[in-house]
């Protein structure tokens, strides 16, 4: 991995066991180095499916990804509250100036109310059988999940929604230089 600065922007691509690609987006700005995870920002940020549709996120998103951890978790910052979409994923890597993972599935949705709901058991269970999912590899993924739980219920800093206020502002200010510097 070569060095990255704080305002690097990156992109992100998610994919499936199988190799294929799931997703992209085409903005990540980093906004911190951490030993064991990098986190990014990024807002009306272009998406690429499968399939080939886009779209564009709605709001600010706070992004961690882990060097060793099998999730990764994109905080929306919406105008009701703070949204936590966890993906029980591999852990990233970069190349060729891209983030990339392989997704699992299973979901863990937070809501500002702070309940929560593990999304997509049944992809999950379905995309097991069709690509044959090692017994080490659905330990690994069910792991995953529970220490996600476990984070989240013994509030860790990437669910602290000043810390994500923070960084959104930090993301703000970045983009808001950037801007300038090409005007």
């Amino acid at each position: 991995m070569h060095k990255m600065y704080i305002g690097d922007k990156l992109q992100i691509q998610c994919y499936k066991h199988n190799g294929k690609i799931h997703r992209s987006w085409d903005e990540a700005v980093l906004l911190d180095i951490k030993k064991e995870y990098l986190v990014f920002g990024n807002m009306k940020t272009l998406v690429t499916e499968a399939e080939g549709n886009t779209w564009r996120t709605k709001e600010p998103a706070i992004m961690y990804f882990f060097k060793e951890k099998w999730f990764n978790i994109i905080c929306q910052l919406k105008k009701d509250g703070i949204y936590y979409y966890c993906n029980i994923a591999t852990p990233f890597i970069i190349e060729e100036n891209t983030i990339k993972y392989i997704d699992y599935d299973l979901d863990l949705r937070i809501f500002p109310d702070f309940k929560y709901r593990v999304l997509d058991k049944m992809e999950y269970q379905y995309h097991k059988k069709l690509m044959n999912y090692s017994s080490d590899l659905d330990k690994a993924i069910k792991n995953g999940l529970s220490d996600l739980i476990d984070e989240y219920k013994n509030n860790a800093c990437y669910f602290n929604e000043k810390l994500n206020k923070q960084y959104c502002s930090q993301y703000m200010e970045i983009k808001k230089e950037k801007n300038s510097n090409y005007s």
